[in-house]
């Protein structure tokens, strides 16, 4: 991979990671919830879930998919019904306090899940990896070597910028200790994190 696309790529994924998107809104969700430690949990699922996501790019397995309209139109369907279920609950979370204690949490086994699912099946992910990652990838040169450095640079900037959510979710918590403000800003996480994931789901239709 020459250092050109390299800089691309990095600037590509780096710009993505700090995009408000349902991996963001959720990770700052549970950040406010739980704390930015807890909320560090899903951000690796999601970062797991991206390395699928490469695999299946070097493979062209997502290029097909793309070209696929009958496939393309299952994964849209179920990625909206996974990502909405999530914005109920979150919407819906009914706590009376802003911050719970990380033993009050979810089984951390369940909040990597989420975060893989949301990943896997969001359509953010299928215009990243789908659509624009596999022409990064160059035919002349070995294939797995390239994988390898997509894998780490994008892990390196997704979990940089869900990071920096997570802790800013974290000093909001701090500053707003408001049970208001928690039910405001997950109503506000989740509409987002449904809105987004539709614009993306019409964006590879137009794509």
């Amino acid at each position: 991979m020459d250092i050109s696309v390299w800089i691309a790529l990095l600037a590509l994924f780096f710009a993505g990671g700090l995009t408000p998107g349902p991996a963001v809104m959720m990770v700052m969700s549970t950040s406010l919830r739980y704390g930015a430690t807890t909320a560090l949990v899903p951000a690796i699922g999601v970062s797991a879930a991206n390395l699928v996501w490469i695999s299946l790019a070097a493979t062209g397995i997502a290029t097909f998919a793309a070209s696929a309209p009958s496939l393309l139109l299952g994964l849209k369907i179920a990625g909206l019904l996974f990502i909405a279920w999530l914005a109920w609950k979150m919407a819906t979370d009914s706590s009376s306090q802003p911050r719970a204690s990380a033993a009050q949490a979810p089984p951390k086994a369940s909040l990597f899940g989420r975060g893989v699912g949301l990943q896997l099946l969001n359509p953010n992910a299928l215009v990243f990896f789908g659509l624009l990652l596999p022409g990064y990838f160059d035919p002349a040169r070995p294939l797995a070597l390239q994988a390898g450095i997509i894998m780490v640079t994008v892990t390196v900037t997704e979990m940089l910028g869900l990071t920096i959510y997570a802790w800013a979710a974290d000093a909001m918590n701090q500053r707003f200790q408001n049970p208001a403000f928690t039910v405001w800003f997950n109503r506000m996480a989740a509409t987002a994190m449904l809105a987004s994931a539709i614009f993306a789901a019409f964006l590879t239709t137009a794509r």
